[in-house]
């Protein structure tokens, strides 16, 4: 292949893997624990198929695809966001079937973390004489699938954190007063990240002063018909932090629907009856914050938003286990007197943990600031 022949199948290659990108968006509220994937088969410099992985359990994105192309299929170009997959789940191995539909090429966003895959789906392709190619596109492959990452790399959680808060840095007035400092645009947005979570986390404050219940409301969302049944299918599990077990049976959260209570107590005697709780350590009824995470990322949790006041949103913070804000600020003033954003005490100007803003963008009449902390440099 000669040199300009390359350079306009690169350009080829970053298209069709733009549109499997769109098209892995589609799974963005339904396929927790597993990853949001989409494929696109090119034949003669056509699309023949497409496809995704709409939710756990069902078909992945190539089988999805390969039915769409049918015969087609022979002797055609794969696009699909992730590795395909090399080992019996709940579904066969995508490989497999690529194998035997008898595409020529299969181009790859990126590899799988997966251990279970990890390499071996494209190695088991170009064992069958399919030329593969991976990593086009891979920044925006990666964003797609930010806690699934976490999860397999590191055995954690993506953890976003969602504020709001006034002008002057607020959240509540004195007496906790809070409802609502944002307008019906930002709150629609909330509901769409909670949505998107596989678990929205809060803490026994917030639910004791809020009577918080922390669902989605499937009329606040601001989507279309069916992307709304879609991100209704699979709601998100509720988690309450409560290391003294203080939040009654009877309160609005628990009533709202199952949850889990992480705490850090024996819960025989305290919670006879009710939700599930998961003992993890603790100090001084402090539930271990690390440890809750690792626990649910064992139980495949891969993005946790958390949605607390500012003492638990402010331990999250101080403990280094935020990788990323959304932050949602009001035209408005609450007052000195008013509750901050992060129970944070900070001493020197030195100690201020730097963010980098990655993006900002106007949501109704509020502003919606997405920030990551920057890592803390050595000295």
């Amino acid at each position: 292949m000669n040199p300009s022949s390359t350079a306009e199948q690169a350009v080829l290659d970053a298209h069709y893997m733009a549109r499997a990108l769109e098209l892995a968006r589609k799974g963005l509220y339904t396929t927790h624990p597993n990853p949001r994937v989409g494929c696109v088969i090119v034949r003669d410099g056509q699309v023949v198929g497409e496809g995704w992985h709409e939710r756990t359990g069902e078909p992945h994105a190539e089988p999805n695809a390969l039915r769409a192309a049918g015969d087609k299929a022979r002797g055609a170009t794969v696009y699909v966001t992730l590795e395909p997959c090399s080992h019996h789940g709940r579904t066969p191995p995508c490989a497999d079937a690529l194998v035997s539909a008898g595409v020529a090429r299969v181009v790859a966003g990126m590899q799988d973390p997966n251990p279970e895959v990890a390499g071996r789906g494209m190695q088991r392709l170009a064992q069958a004489g399919i030329e593969v190619q991976s990593g086009v596109l891979e920044a925006q492959a990666r964003a797609l699938n930010p806690g699934f990452l976490k999860r397999m790399e590191h055995g954690l959680p993506f953890v976003r954190v969602k504020l709001a808060m006034s002008l002057d840095g607020r959240t509540a007035m004195a007496s906790g007063e809070s409802q609502w400092i944002t307008g019906p645009a930002a709150r629609a947005a909330v509901q769409r990240l909670r949505a998107e979570a596989s678990v929205v986390l809060t803490g026994a404050d917030t639910v004791l002063a809020d009577g918080a219940r922390l669902t989605v409301r499937a009329a606040e969302l601001g989507l279309d018909e069916a992307t709304t049944a879609l991100a209704m299918s699979r709601p998100p599990l509720r988690v309450l932090i409560d290391g003294r077990l203080r939040v009654p049976l009877n309160a609005p959260f628990f009533k709202a629907g199952p949850a889990l209570v992480i705490t850090c107590v024996t819960p025989e005697n305290q919670f006879p009856r009710g939700p599930e709780c998961l003992v993890v350590p603790g100090v001084d009824g402090q539930v271990d914050l690390r440890s809750a995470l690792v626990a649910l990322a064992a139980r495949g949790v891969n993005e946790v938003l958390v949605e607390a006041g500012p003492s638990l949103a402010g331990a999250f913070a101080q403990q280094g286990l935020v990788d990323e804000y959304v932050i949602f600020v009001a035209g408005k003033f609450l007052g000195s007197a008013a509750r901050p954003l992060l129970d944070w005490p900070l001493e020197k100007l030195a100690d201020a943990p730097q963010l980098k803003i990655t993006e900002m963008r106007a949501v109704g009449d509020d502003w919606r600031v997405t920030a990551i902390p920057l890592p803390v440099a050595s000295v």
